[in-house]
């Protein structure tokens, strides 16, 4: 079995791995140290959660150990797609490079740039960055990339997701073309295959296991509820509640994905609401809150964080027992990665996903990717006992709010055709009116017609139009009196109205 030790590292970085605990490497760091080791660029795809930011972190650390940065000229490049993946590296770097003297600068949002700034000028090996922020202080003037030796690319999948794909094409074009290239992504997408062949020269490349799985030692778990889409929220968040409690003291601690974020704020407020330890996390909040509540994540003090997938890739918290999917991502891979914050380093985890019809072409799109059909749980007993209390109350809602215009109009129809006969009696019809009396259109005499009765051809031939004044005059609340004496006898073709270019004198013309 390969040690650390027999990767040819620098003796102190195996001093502060050994420390670490670590001594076996995993299949993708065994496989990549030592081509990254011999300076050639290397494409790296593996599931999230199997060692790839040590991958290029201990051989980095290695190849720098000699040399010293100058103002404003970082010796290498590390590029995130978030900034708690960039803060995560920078960790990690610490922890590996304590025993030399390599300096790092974290270059994220949220952070001022004077202090930045200062970072920069004293001249660092390690820049760990996120593309805009970087491009930021590029373009003011206050970094040159043009002593770049060595550029990691990290999660580029998520880069791809995120619209940096043209901010990593400029960074790129900014570096010089003898650099060394360390790439890592979970997933191959064509445009970042693209990428690839573009900027890497002649790539080792290194898949440790097939792209988009998800790790053996999780659990999954698929939830399916009836609830209609209105009360979807509502309804996974009994669910959820009802997991929770039924998960017991397993559920140590649990990362909540939501699809959005106004729903990582509501879900959050619900939890804490119902006596749940919980915390949002999402890109629209400050940088330090989002520092903070990840630490308290990680150190026990928070138990549960609703998250966005902000959080979703990447972030190396240990010992997460549960990922529950309060939405079902619209993209299958992210469902990889979301499943992914448990089951690491060879731990035990759980992945529980809370469903609805609506999501129903998602969950094959999952299962498609994952080559196999998640294993299918009942919904909790309290949850399951709700549900179709849930159903019955949208449907009491429905017959009595949208529905009662459609009663009205039968009832109306009814009566315009039942009406007719009842006229008749009282007024039977003339010799003078039995094609006006076939009309296709019957309507019913208002009372207003029953007290001042007109000749039979007259009712006759006003049948339909006081059918629908009677419906106007009725909505509006007006006396259907005040327009009978607009009425006229009835109109044989147009009546005494000629157009008056009709009534002209037509003259020839004389050619």
């Amino acid at each position: 079995m390969t040690k650390f030790s027999d990767l040819k590292l620098d003796p102190k970085v195996l001093k502060a791995v050994e420390e670490a605990g670590y001594e076996t490497p995993t299949p993708i760091q065994e496989q990549a140290i030592p081509h990254a080791l011999e300076g050639r660029d290397v494409l790296g795809i593996a599931q999230t959660g199997t060692g790839k930011t040590a991958s290029f972190t201990l051989p980095l650390i290695t190849m720098l150990r000699r040399g010293r940065a100058r103002a404003r000229m970082p010796r290498s490049l590390v590029l995130a797609p978030t900034r708690e993946l960039a803060a995560q590296v920078a960790e990690s770097f610490e922890t590996y490079a304590k025993y030399t003297k390599l300096s790092k600068a974290l270059l994220i949002g949220g952070v001022s740039f004077k202090e930045q700034d200062a970072l920069i000028d004293k001249g660092v090996d390690v820049l760990i960055a996120t593309p805009g922020r970087l491009l930021d202080h590029f373009e003011r003037g206050k970094l040159l990339l043009t002593g770049v030796q060595i550029m990691v690319v990290d999660e580029a999948d998520r880069m791809l997701d995120m619209g940096f794909i043209p901010d990593i094409e400029r960074i790129f074009g900014l570096t010089p073309f003898t650099r060394q290239t360390l790439f890592y992504s979970a997933t191959m997408a064509p445009e970042i295959e693209r990428i690839t062949n573009t900027f890497l020269q002649a790539p080792v490349r290194i898949e440790v296991a097939r792209q988009a799985t998800a790790s053996e030692t999780i659990e999954q778990r698929l939830i399916e509820l009836s609830a209609p889409r209105r009360d979807a929220f509502k309804a996974k968040a009994d669910a959820l509640r009802a997991v929770i409690q039924d998960e017991g003291e397993d559920c140590r601690n649990a990362i909540i994905f939501c699809n959005r974020k106004i729903d990582v704020d509501t879900l959050a407020k619900s939890l804490k609401k119902h006596g749940l330890d919980a915390a949002p996390i999402h890109g629209d909040l400050d940088q330090s809150l989002r520092t903070r509540t990840l630490e308290g994540f990680r150190d026990g003090t928070l138990r549960f964080l609703v998250a966005s997938d902000v959080a979703a890739r990447g972030l190396d918290i240990p010992a997460v027992s549960h990922v529950i999917n309060f939405d079902v991502p619209s993209h299958p891979e992210d469902y990889v990665h979301r499943i992914g914050r448990t089951g690491r380093a060879g731990m035990e985890g759980r992945a529980i996903t809370l469903a609805t019809a609506s999501d129903e072409k998602y969950i094959a799109a999952i299962e498609s990717l994952l080559q196999k059909t998640i294993p299918r749980a009942p919904a909790p007993g309290d949850a399951a006992a709700a549900q179709p209390a849930e159903p019955a109350e949208e449907t009491a809602e429905a017959a009595t709010a949208p529905q009662p215009e459609k009663p009205k109009r039968r009832r109306r129809s009814r009566k315009a055709e039942e009406k007719p006969a009842p006229a008749q009696d009282t007024a039977p019809p003339t010799p003078e009116a039995p094609a006006e009396e076939a009309a296709p259109t019957p309507a019913a005499p208002t009372q207003g017609d029953e007290e001042a009765p007109a000749a039979p051809a007259e009712k006759a031939a006003d049948a339909p139009s006081s059918g629908a004044r009677k419906g106007r005059d009725r909505r509006a609340g007006k006396d259907k009196d005040s327009n009978k004496d607009k009425r006229d006898e009835p109109v044989v073709g147009m009546g005494d109205h000629v157009p008056d270019f009709l009534l002209r004198e037509f003259r020839p013309s004389s050619d």
